[in-house]
């Protein structure tokens, strides 16, 4: 008789060509989507480096920085609000046409993502023995998504250096106990106050020198470029920095902080600024404890990332773009909820990868990209304005009470998650 025919066998999980295929489909349909969350935000058309630039060539011909202000639709006119050491760093820049700046730019923020996002992404990767390669390109894949990312780049914003400058600090210098450790935080403070937090977290961390050095640093930058322009220099540590006003409106939603929530409740008219610091040191209090904790505990990640999320929440002033530390946090809760593999860490492991997941999905949607909110003073007048409003203030409120601290066990070769208010295990 005949052989009966043989089917070909089934793509299972075990084919190596079933998943290849696979990985391959996921990331090809992730760079689909990429043009599209992006389109929207080309009418930005690189505003913000726009301005850098103007203002270089204003400044290069001898007028006063701080003089420089460009007409806005929505905001009313916008100035150079960075300290004179950014503007130090920028100046080279106003020599090329604007063209080659925006390459340059944007070429290094996508480097900056790319770097930093491996950094986040392998130790989790060697921990967990994840596909190397399909789990970084789809974690730079997603990162590119988010909208603070977005931002970044269609505004041609100069944040993802900071991360870098960040990250590298206090990721590898700080912990190893690196001569040169605190570098970093003080350049990136230099540049742009609001990575002072940092220098906070090093001392409520009690890494003395640490802080020392950043603090130094950030001097040393700040002398230099006093130096250089004296009189910008002046008046800008002197009157401009205390101007918010010159930043924007405090009431956008673009606005992502605990004074631009309580902005929105209030506008036109500014929000109580006694109720205001009462807020700020309430949730820089808890959150830089939390963070120290996570740092006694041997996890630099997450006490940087709830820093981040303390600075993002406390500054008057927090735009979309500066937000970058819902990246860190994903990761954080990925690993976490990876680690909890034991049968009765099931409802926990369930939480934390709905929490990961779910941020991920609001960060990439965001709260101004696909929202129309118009020029005029946005107020909060019911619970759904108040939600929509304030997504990235109630999301980083969220993970200042929920984002697991990691610990490392000498008695087992595994890691331990604390801190989470679902957890039964004992600390």
């Amino acid at each position: 008789m005949p052989a009966e025919p043989v089917a070909p066998p089934a793509v299972t999980e075990d084919d190596p060509g079933g998943r290849t295929v696979r990985r391959l489909v996921a990331v090809v349909a992730l760079s689909a989507v990429l043009p599209a969350l992006y389109l929207p935000g080309l009418v930005h058309d690189f505003f913000d480096l726009k301005i850098y630039m103007s203002a270089m060539d204003w400044w290069r011909v001898g007028h006063p920085l701080y003089d420089y202000v460009q007409p806005d639709r929505v905001q009313g006119e916008l100035y150079f609000t960075y300290p004179p050491f950014s503007a130090l760093l920028l100046w080279p820049f106003g020599l090329l046409r604007l063209g080659a700046t925006v390459a340059i730019f944007t070429a290094l923020t996508v480097l900056a993502v790319v770097l930093t996002t491996r950094w986040l992404v392998m130790p989790v990767i060697d921990r967990h023995g994840l596909p190397q390669t399909f789990t970084l390109v789809t974690a730079v894949l997603l990162v590119l998504a988010v909208e603070g990312i977005r931002e970044t780049i269609t505004f041609g914003q100069i944040n993802m250096l900071l991360v870098v400058l960040i990250l590298a600090d206090l990721l590898f210098a700080v912990p190893r106990a690196r001569r040169w450790a605190g570098v970093g935080v003080g350049l990136a403070t230099a540049l742009k106050i609001f990575p002072g937090i940092f220098i906070v977290y090093l001392l409520v961390t009690r890494r003395w020198r640490a802080a020392a050095v950043a603090s130094a640093t950030a001097a040393a930058a700040t002398l230099l470029a006093a130096a250089i322009a004296p009189r910008d220099s002046w008046r800008f540590w002197t009157h401009e920095l205390w101007t918010t006003e010159r930043v924007g409106r405090t009431d956008i939603v673009g606005n992502q902080s605990l004074f631009g929530l309580l902005s929105r409740f209030t506008a036109p008219e500014k929000p109580d600024r006694l109720l205001w610091l009462l807020l700020v040191a309430v949730v820089a209090g808890y959150g830089l404890w939390r963070a120290a904790r996570a740092a006694r505990a041997g996890d630099p990640l997450t006490g940087l990332t709830l820093t981040g999320l303390v600075g993002s929440l406390a500054s008057p002033i927090t735009w979309t773009h500066h937000i970058y530390w819902f990246v860190p946090a994903v990761v954080l809760l990925a690993d976490a909820a990876l680690s909890a593999n034991r049968p009765d860490e099931a409802r926990r492991r369930r939480w934390l990868a709905a929490l990961a997941v779910g941020i991920t999905a609001l960060t990439i949607y965001g709260v101004v990209t696909f929202q129309a909110w118009g020029v005029a003073p946005v107020r909060t007048r019911d619970p759904l304005d108040f939600l929509l409003q304030n997504t990235y203030v109630l999301l980083s409120l969220l993970l200042l009470v929920a984002l697991p601290v990691r610990s490392r066990l000498r008695a087992e070769n595994r890691t331990n998650w604390t801190d989470l208010p679902i957890s039964h295990d004992r600390r």
